[in-house]
């Protein structure tokens, strides 16, 4: 392998590519599953399609991904805002009062 070609592919591809660049990982020999999407920078975009690990995602599927993302980190906040609980002490007296409706006395 030559490695000036290698390095220039790689420096070629990345300027194409966007800052982060989602790709979809190709099978490989060394056990590589087929089919993951990841979000990765241009420079490892780009250095993964060359070696033949990964190829560019389609737009449907960088969409995709991205509706996969927003909504794991909507579940993730959900998660996280579940964790605190806010609790209000009400005296007997204040609770019969909201319970019939009344205004509560001001102290």
């Amino acid at each position: 392998m030559d490695l000036k070609v290698y390095y220039q592919k790689i420096r070629d591809l990345e300027q194409d590519l966007k800052a982060a660049t989602v790709v979809v990982s190709l099978e490989t020999p060394d056990g590589g599953t087929a089919g993951l999407r990841t979000e990765v920078s241009a420079r490892t975009a780009a250095k993964m399609i060359v070696e033949g690990r990964a190829r560019p995602a389609s737009s449907e599927e960088d969409r995709e991904f991205q509706e996969q993302k927003a909504e794991a980190k909507r579940v993730a906040d959900h998660v996280e805002a579940s964790k605190h609980m806010q609790v209000t002490v009400v005296s007997e007296s204040d609770l019969r009062a909201l319970k019939s409706g009344k205004p509560l006395a001001k102290q």
